[in-house]
């Protein structure tokens, strides 16, 4: 990158055009004489020097901003550049002569340089190029003129009344943390209701010989439901969800009662309105956190979700997935005929939405006009295809793990491959170029074009759930089989590079990532920092398999298999074939 030599490197512009600096800049000036810039491109020297006092004003009017905030350079709104040497051909870069204002592809553009005419400005970028140089360079008129339009094309924020402004400027001041301590009266109030932090003398690791914390209860399987004890088990300890129901934020008995309330409604649909999958989820966290040892039966919580998923009602066995979100929908759909009913209905979301939820951005690019369009999305989870990329390295290096001194534990890379989470997350975000197969229509070019789609996570949930896609289903043979293959996953997972604003800024840089998004990007990465707590895992195969849950209680992991709870060590965790991985906020765990 060049830049001219009367730029100073201190001064930051703050107007399109900028005003010679004022003799109070003497101490910054001295401040930057130790500073090695890039050699200065000449031909934008004598460009400058040669032309009037503003010689870029002529394209200042010819700047456009796109609804997403990236500047380039149009006579007209409509108008869709082509080379004037080769107009059939399409070239991914055209560049404008800043001299006489023809459009050249880079083999032309070169050629043009020859007579003189070496500066030109890239259509689709704004970014001023030296043909004869073959590099980008910086002018501070221009790339202020750039941002100043940027600027105003930027939609302004919706004015709000006084007294709303001033509410959401407390809500947004920090308060300090002070630290609380209990006086003798509400010791003895604590004291009097609180009780053991263990279980009784029957609820006893058999392989450990160690007490199980608070809360850690076996399920019993009812038959084939290994699926939907390894998710309540997860979903059972997930903190968000634990606070909302241990705090009584769901009753289950004042739910009842207004389901009953309704009118115009026979017997059957009395009892199909008293059916409420958050009700009996209620009720196992009072089962499960009363002090019992006992495996629980969650023979009501499987009937109860058999009415809402009807085409899943058997005693075969389900996927474990397929049950988390149809559970969660289910969940969801009741809250929401709840609020209806009630006139609750408030704009806020029930607490699945607020826990799992996530929105994620979808970029389709045309490979011809590069116009982009963008569509958001929510989502309750990610389902991640295994990457392949890491079949190259030797496997040989990674058959034994040694984890805080423990034994090696035979991880099974060398017979199935290994792939990782964040390659899996990687190959997700990726830019991915849909063929001829899957033409998409242009709202610029008004047909169907070929295109580049990538898709990012806009918003961040509090918890993040990932399925790994571990089952493959071939229409053409009518078949399916299992793909035993070694997921590696972190313990703590940091999810900025997969981010909106981070995608934007590798791919425009800096300039506009600041225009695009509505949130900070301060605010996004302090809460884009996860820890790990559950873990499903799928062992055998997809005909004959079993589920099982790895929880992460007070930094210790313990194996919940059905009615079966044992402490592991963390090498059998890291050596487990996920399926499912549950991931929450650092800051809130």
């Amino acid at each position: 990158m060049r830049a001219l030599p009367s730029l100073d490197p201190i001064q930051r512009p703050d107007l399109p055009m900028s005003s010679p600096p004022s003799p109070s800049a003497g101490p910054h000036r001295v401040a930057a004489v130790s500073i090695r810039l890039p050699p200065p491109c000449p031909h934008l020297a004598a460009y400058r020097s040669a032309g009037s006092s503003h010689p870029l004003c002529s394209f200042y009017q010819c700047l456009r901003v796109r609804p997403l905030g990236r500047a380039e350079v149009r006579r007209g709104p409509g108008e869709v550049p082509r080379c004037s040497s080769c107009p059939s051909a399409s070239s991914p870069r055209l560049y404008a002569c800043l001299a006489c204002a023809a459009v050249h592809c880079p083999a032309h553009a070169t050629a043009h340089a020859r007579i003189g005419h070496e500066i030109a400005v890239d259509v689709d970028r704004a970014e001023l190029f030296c043909c004869a140089c073959g590099d980008q360079i910086y002018d501070r008129d221009f790339d202020a003129a750039v941002v100043f339009a940027q600027a105003a094309a930027a939609p302004a924020p919706a004015r709000l009344e006084p007294a709303v402004s001033e509410e959401n400027v407390r809500k947004r001041q920090r308060v300090e943390y002070r630290s609380w301590y209990p006086n003798r009266k509400e010791s003895a109030v604590i004291w009097r209701g609180s009780g053991p932090i263990f279980a009784n003398d029957e609820n006893v690791s058999s392989s450990a010989g160690s007490r199980l914390p608070w809360g850690l209860r076996g399920l019993n399987n009812l038959g084939n439901t290994c699926f939907l004890n390894s998710v309540l088990q997860a979903l059972l300890h997930t903190p968000l969800l634990q606070n909302y129901f241990l705090s009584d934020r769901h009753n289950r008995f004042v739910c009842q009662q207004r389901s009953r309330r309704k009118k115009g409604e026979g017997a059957d649909e009395q009892i199909t309105a008293t059916l409420c999958l958050s009700c009996d989820l209620d009720a196992m966290y009072s089962a499960v956190f009363s002090g019992d040892s006992r495996p629980y039966s969650p023979a009501k919580f499987l009937y109860s979700w058999w009415q809402h998923a009807s085409h899943l009602a058997s005693y075969e066995q389900q996927d474990a997935h397929d049950f988390f979100i149809t559970m969660l929908d289910g969940i969801h759909e009741k809250e929401h005929e709840q609020r209806k009913l009630h006139n609750e209905g408030s704009g806020d979301c029930c607490i699945v939405h607020k826990v799992f939820s996530g929105i994620l951005r979808s970029d389709v690019t045309c490979s011809m006009c590069g116009y982009t369009s963008t569509t958001y999305d929510p989502c309750m989870d990610i389902s991640l295809n295994l990457d392949y990329s890491n079949d190259s390295l030797k496997s040989s290096s990674s058959n034994s793990h040694v984890c805080n001194g423990e034994s090696d534990y035979f991880f099974p890379t060398q017979k199935y491959g290994m792939s990782t989470l964040l390659g899996c997350l990687e190959h997700f975000t990726r830019p991915e170029r849909l063929g001829s197969d899957q033409k998409l229509f242009c709202q610029h070019c008004q047909v169907k074009q070929e295109s580049i789609k990538q898709l990012s996570i806009r918003k961040l949930p509090l918890v993040a759930c990932f399925h790994i896609k571990r089952f493959e289903h071939s229409l053409q043979r009518n078949m399916a089989k299992k793909i035993d293959r070694y997921v590696q996953f972190p313990f703590y997972l940091d999810m900025v590079p997969f981010l909106s604003s981070s995608i934007l800024r590798s791919r425009f840089g800096n300039r506009i990532s600041s225009i695009t998004d509505g949130d900070s990007d301060a605010d996004m990465e302090l809460t884009s920092e996860f820890e790990i707590f559950a873990v499903i895992t799928h062992s055998g195969k997809l005909d004959s398999g079993h589920y099982t849950t790895y929880l992460r209680q007070n930094n210790q992991w313990y194996k919940c298999d059905d009615s079966w709870i044992t402490l592991v060590s963390e090498n059998i965790v890291r050596a487990s074939q996920a399926y499912m991985l549950f991931y929450v906020q650092k800051i809130l765990h």
